[in-house]
């Protein structure tokens, strides 16, 4: 690697490369201040020299052939493997890529193994490590493993996911240590962080119905207030796109008129366009002109409004009035 392109430029000459379709889809994952400079890039840039291009290919296909041997052996046998291939200081140059880029995370080789394997070898630790090891893992795969545990277990578990900070190199080696010891393959990793209230809500929203009711009522026993943020965060107002025609229109016959004119003034072209394709024409009608006419209206009014509403969807779906599409099992409908 030559070294002169920065970041933001061969992430600009690689989006470019791959061409607006896929380009729009891997933008999404990137954040605002980011997501601003490489379109910049992209805007400014009227010509990629051809050794600019290959260079950014090759960097971003040794990277991926790279991730791909550190998923199935761990770190020293993708770097192994490297050195055999590019040689000792490319095979360098690109794990430390990987390093910076915070591709390689601990107890990624615990993503590949079966969830119920995992459940079993991890049920009888302390369930703050417990905890530790699903906030690092996939949310379907935390999901499954922490509705297997015993249910007595599981409300102690998501009250640590949900409240756990950072958490220290050293304790995360050790951890890695045990675990690597009982399954035979394991990467020594670099600090990071893991947990909190978005860890909890993205496993609970793959768990079964059952498995959150059990979980959230345990926890409002003693900490009603995160069991409040949570429920919040569950399911939001432009979740309402994925519910099915029945399940809008039913939830429509619940809403006040205001609030739901309210909600739509602050919500997306597509959310809109849904509930007013399962409404009256006339009751449509009359949202459009409520909403033009409204003038300009508080962020928090719109937030308080979505919020209503979204209470009385959750209400519908615990009283089986309505399905929300969970993980697992739970998605199917017959």
């Amino acid at each position: 690697m030559r070294g002169k392109l920065t970041g933001i430029k061969k992430a600009a000459i690689l989006l470019m490369a791959l061409g607006p379709t896929l380009s729009s889809r891997i933008l999404r994952h990137f954040n605002e201040n980011d997501i601003e400079r490489i379109s910049l890039e992209i805007a400014n840039t009227t010509k990629v020299e051809v050794s600019d291009l290959e260079e950014v290919l090759e960097e971003f296909l040794l990277i991926s052939q790279a991730q791909r041997y550190v998923l199935d052996g761990g770190l020293d046998y993708a770097r192994k493997l490297l050195e055999e291939t590019l040689g000792t200081q490319k095979a360098h140059e690109i794990i430390k890529k990987l390093k910076d880029a915070s591709q390689i995370k601990p107890f990624m080789f615990a993503r590949k193994t079966d969830p119920k394997q995992l459940s079993n070898i991890i049920s009888h630790e302390h369930p703050q490590t417990i905890a530790l090891i699903l906030s690092y893992l996939d949310p379907q795969q935390a999901a499954q493993i922490l509705s297997d545990l015993p249910p007595e277990q599981q409300p102690d578990i998501a009250q640590r996911i949900a409240t756990m900070e950072r958490t220290s190199p050293e304790v995360l080696r050790e951890v890695e240590k045990v675990l690597r010891e009982r399954l035979s393959s394991m990467v020594q990793h670099d600090f990071a962080a893991a947990g909190g209230i978005g860890t909890l809500v993205d496993i609970l929203n793959n768990v079964d119905r059952g498995t959150e009711k059990l979980i959230l009522e345990e926890l409002e026993q003693d900490q009603p207030e995160l069991v409040d943020e949570i429920r919040k965060r569950l399911f939001i107002f432009e979740d309402i796109i994925g519910l099915d025609n029945a399940s809008i229109q039913r939830i429509v016959r619940e809403v006040d008129h205001k609030d739901l004119a309210v909600a739509l003034k602050g919500s997306s072209e597509e959310v809109r366009e849904r509930i007013f394709r399962n409404v009256s024409k006339r009751a449509a009608e009359m949202l459009k002109e409520d909403i033009e006419f409204m003038g300009p209206i508080r962020l928090r009014e719109v937030e308080e409004a979505q919020q209503r509403i979204v209470a009385i969807v959750r209400r519908l779906d615990e009283a089986g009035e309505i399905i929300i599409s969970r993980g697992g099992d739970d998605a199917i409908v017959i």
